[in-house]
């Protein structure tokens, strides 16, 4: 109940504005945003590709109904990755693209254009693109849209979301490249998606089990330490080493956990989100874990 009335807060105008004023608010968001600025990313990226993990970078914005707030997005990633470029991470750092952010809601093609700015970008400091997943209406949409990308930008990832009825089907046929499985952030209706969490689990495990039997390269998304002992299993069954799949967390999440796992030989992406337009990702991360509301809790009361 509690993690569904944060979705719908997540797209209110009113709930942005009453989130957004409280003082404290700023000094919880830091805890799951790097920052503001491409400094601030870049300095993340180079703390934690320090410390051995790996990283993906999200420039936060979602929905975009402005053509130049689309190309300005674009932009903005092409202007991180020049930044990373002398750094010679290659694919440890990568960034993560949602296409509503790069006009997808205003016109696919001006989505698929400033996509490809990205890749390209990418592409030239060694690094590559996860594509982002939102709400059901769009899976269409975004996976044609990897297809076109694929053409020139093999590499280029997604992300499938497990409660989704479809995504198991969605895997089979993308069983072959790089997909980062996801359990699900958005309210979907129970016409589409699955809506307790052993139902979640469940089709994660069957989404996850077709993924490491196939030919392409699982990128494990979860902080579930059950999930995380099923998909090391599944690995060693369908014959793949560590370097052959790898786990992804939350910046803010379970650091103590992401750096056990990369100690132990495992492959750990962080998911890093930047940038000023924080107020969606933050209420999604909130509806996730009762933990991270009491964290906010517990910081608006000064402890």
């Amino acid at each position: 109940m509690l993690g569904s009335l944060l979705l719908a807060c997540s797209r209110s105008p009113l709930a942005r504005r009453a989130v957004s004023g409280l003082p404290l608010t700023r000094k919880v968001v830091d805890r799951f945003v790097a920052g503001e600025s491409t400094a601030d990313a870049v300095a993340a990226t180079r703390r934690l590709t320090g410390s051995g993990l790996s990283v993906t970078i999200d420039h936060l914005g979602e929905e975009v109904r402005d053509p130049g707030a689309a190309v300005a997005t674009a932009k903005a990633y092409v202007s991180l990755l020049e930044e990373l470029r002398p750094l010679g991470l290659g694919d440890r750092a990568e960034v993560s693209v949602k296409l509503s952010a790069v006009g997808q809601a205003l016109d696919p093609g001006m989505a698929l254009e400033n996509a490809r700015q990205i890749c390209a970008a990418a592409r030239e400091c060694g690094s590559t693109v996860t594509l982002d997943m939102e709400d059901h209406t769009t899976v269409d949409a975004t996976l044609g849209t990897l297809r076109a990308l694929r053409e020139d930008f093999p590499e280029t990832g997604v992300a499938i979301q497990a409660y989704l009825f479809r995504s198991e089907a969605d895997c089979r046929d993308l069983a072959g490249s790089r997909v980062r499985l996801v359990k699900g952030a958005y309210a979907e209706p129970a016409s589409v998606a699955w809506q307790s969490k052993a139902e979640v689990d469940r089709a994660y495990v069957r989404c996850l089990r077709t993924l490491m039997s196939g030919t392409g390269y699982p990128m494990v998304a979860t902080h579930d330490d059950r999930l995380i002992a099923i998909a090391e299993s599944l690995a060693v069954s369908a014959g793949r080493g560590p370097d052959d799949y790898e786990f992804q967390m939350l910046y803010g999440i379970r650091a103590d956990r992401q750096a056990a796992l990369a100690a132990a030989g495992s492959r750990v992406r962080v998911y890093v989100p930047y940038g000023d337009d924080w107020y969606g990702y933050f209420m999604r991360r909130l509806a996730e874990r009762p933990a991270n509301v009491a964290f906010f809790l517990r910081a608006l009361r000064g402890k």
